[in-house]
């Protein structure tokens, strides 16, 4: 690409926000223009805004330490420089609601971290590799909004990562029941260990809101477009339970599988070792190239171990084997922050621009 896309990033002083400025430093196709946070971090430059509360292993990016965060509030101001905008602002989901499609009415694409519009029926909610044709919704949606090129896309919760991508593999077995646990690093909820000294050597048995998150979304994922609006799918049925662990980085599930067609354990990892999509196929610059990696080893996957396969944009399996009341169980393991938050938006970014609904403005 000869000339970058301008971006902007609201929501820049909060975790995922930093791991946006991370991710983006050097991207072949998108340039950090401009960034936005609340009232209180406006007119500071961004190292007085966030410096003492960066949250990254790697350093700030010498590119972002003076830029002077504008206030999320003034969108048109904000939107004014920028091609369109990530989205990782911490409101309530009906401040999140109103100020997204202000953007996207301002004819920004808004591609979106929150999980505010994830049910908004015109919303697309997308793993690039499972459900990219989800993005055809957008051009309802826009007629809706009375927009030309603004729109707002999701990407779904950090939880399903770990499973989600795994039952797609599977989807020719036909999958139609599911028990999926999952172990929760505390970066999930923005936090270190610093900040949350009482998670050191604790399991909390509850995340609001995450069970549903996790039963629910990926149905959409699965769903169809029709009339304009996105229709879920209604199997694989699927129960969960969600468990904060003291972990910094990296979502684990533990997942028992009824299948309709009774596949071999032989079957199941050569789909999750095929398993591959858009992104893949047109060499999108943050995509995996091996999506889902199989590991044999009885103690795998671990977090220390795995948690950053292709650079955190990969998904981790193992112990699959036969189970005594379901068909089949398994472990997997998805970096949260990376391929469940920031990352897995800027590759949405990256396949919208593909598809041709990001462009210069």
């Amino acid at each position: 690409m000869s000339e970058k896309l301008k971006v902007g990033i609201l929501g820049a002083t909060g975790m995922v926000g930093q791991r946006f400025i991370s991710l983006l430093e050097g991207h072949p196709w998108f340039q950090v223009e401009t960034l936005a946070a609340s009232a209180r971090s406006a007119g500071k430059t961004y190292e007085e805004a966030a410096g003492s509360r960066w949250k990254m292993s790697t350093p700030m990016p010498e590119s972002v330490k003076k830029m002077v965060v504008m206030n999320v509030s003034d969108v048109e101001q904000v939107s004014a420089g920028v091609d369109f905008v990530f989205s990782a602002v911490d409101m309530t989901k009906d401040e999140i609601r109103a100020i997204e499609e202000a953007y996207a009415k301002t004819e920004t694409p808004v591609v979106s971290n929150n999980s505010a519009h994830r049910w908004t029926p015109d919303v697309p909610m997308v793993i690039p590799e499972i459900n990219p044709h989800h993005f055809d919704v957008i051009e309802a949606q826009k007629k809706r909004l009375g927009t030309k090129r603004g729109f707002i896309a999701v990407k779904p919760n950090c939880s399903i990562q770990s499973y989600a991508p795994v039952l797609s593999a599977w989807q020719e077995f036909e999958p139609y029941e599911a028990v999926a646990t999952t172990y929760q690093a505390i970066s999930g909820a923005g936090k270190t260990f610093q900040d949350w000294p009482e998670m050191e050597h604790n399991i909390i048995p509850y995340i609001g809101g995450e069970e549903e998150k996790s039963e629910k979304e990926p149905l959409k994922l699965w769903g169809k477009v029709a009339g304009g609006v996105i229709e879920s799918a209604k199997e694989p049925v699927i129960t969960s339970q969600c468990i904060r662990v003291p972990v910094l980085d990296g979502h684990t599930a533990a997942v028992f599988v009824k299948f309709r067609k009774k596949p071999t354990k032989e079957q199941l990892i050569q789909a999750l070792r095929d398993f591959r999509g858009v992104p893949q196929e047109i060499n999108l610059p943050s995509a995996p190239k091996q999506f889902i990696q199989y590991l044999e080893e009885d103690n795998r996957p671990q977090v220390s171990l795995d948690v950053d396969f292709e650079n955190g944009m990969g998904v981790s399996v193992g112990r699959l084997r036969e189970d005594t009341v379901y068909d089949y169980k398994f472990i997997g393991l998805s970096h949260n922050t990376v391929r469940g938050a920031a990352g897995g938006a800027v590759l949405c970014a990256e396949t919208l621009k593909a598809k041709g609904y990001i462009t210069k403005k």
